[in-house]
């Protein structure tokens, strides 16, 4: 995603010389072919997270489109006062980008994790919140971002994330992806670079006897409201998959939609416990850690599925 982001704002820079990115003191690896093809377009600020924001805020107000980089939390937690107060309360044209969302990043600790990052950020007035599933999801968002503009959020992954929708999308802002029709009596709603876990998950539940469908929403800010009532019509079940905090991302947005909807549908939430962590490691043993693999997220569907049945026999 980190690759297919850079291409695509490396392209745009070249084209408008009012586009600027802005980091804080990373990424120099990925960042040098943006520096040799628009060196005027770049700043880097050094490790202040909150002059970034108030700088990118200010060179936005001045007729410029601005995009600021950071692992992470750092672009977002460290400087959210300067995002409520500079950027989005003047709707400057800015793009805050973190890279690594959730824990992408394990083997730094838990400061390094992105894990409230979208309640946070969703919780902004005036920010689109964009969480992309794989380089084509990406690739789609930043065509809007650069149609529409900020101010915006967009969560990435690391690098190195392998493409899970076969072609190129076209999605509007907010537009959510059916990427797997089963017709299936649970539907798996996935944001962010899980997506291919939720797949593999899919893939098991299918041999298991279970098909389910898979819609991915790589907006959480606007959402994809009517793909959320149509699945609450057309499903048993919806589970909501994400690396993030349990508490205020995918699933507690999607729980807000259904509470003011009148077709109540029984609603799975997997994500990350709404508490701290101290375990070290890669990113797939930290997802295993937490229930966030294919066969963790598997188990707890069929045991919802075998839960949800036995309940109904009972009231039989």
């Amino acid at each position: 995603m980190r690759t297919r982001f850079f291409e695509d704002l490396t392209a745009a820079a070249r084209r408008d010389p009012d586009l600027v990115l802005i980091t804080a003191d990373i990424g120099f690896r990925v960042v040098e072919p943006f520096i040799e093809a628009c060196p005027g377009q770049f700043l880097n600020v050094g490790v202040a997270e909150q002059n970034m924001a108030g700088i990118a805020a200010g060179i936005a107000l001045g007729g410029a489109r601005v995009f600021t980089y950071s692992i992470a939390n750092f672009p977002t937690l460290r400087c959210l006062e300067q995002i409520r107060n500079d950027i989005a309360y003047h709707h400057a044209d800015v793009t805050v980008v973190a890279v690594g969302g959730g824990m992408a990043y394990g083997a730094l600790g838990m400061s390094h994790h992105a894990t409230e990052d979208l309640a946070i950020m969703r919780a902004v007035p005036n920010i689109a919140v964009a969480a992309p599933g794989d380089p084509v999801e990406t690739g789609a968002v930043m065509a809007d971002l650069l149609a529409n503009g900020g101010p915006a959020y967009l969560r990435l992954g690391k690098a190195g994330e392998s493409p899970v929708h076969p072609a190129p999308l076209s999605l509007v802002r907010g537009e959510s992806v059916l990427v797997r029709d089963r017709g299936g009596p649970v539907v798996l709603f996935s944001t962010g670079g899980i997506l291919d876990v939720a797949v593999q998950a899919a893939d098991l539940l299918e041999a298991a006897g279970l098909p389910v469908d898979v819609r991915s929403f790589p907006w959480l800010n606007p959402l994809d409201v009517c793909a959320v009532k149509d699945a609450a019509q057309r499903y048993e079940a919806i589970v909501t998959i994400e690396e993030h905090s349990i508490v205020g991302g995918l699933g507690s947005t999607i729980a807000e939609t259904l509470a003011e909807w009148p077709d109540r549908v029984p609603l799975v939430r997997i994500g990350l416990p709404n508490r701290t962590f101290s375990l070290v490691g890669d990113q797939d043993y930290l997802r295993a850690a937490h229930g966030l693999d294919p066969q963790a997220i598997s188990r707890r569907v069929l045991d919802h599925r075998e839960a949800s049945r036995g309940l109904a026999s009972q009231v039989r």
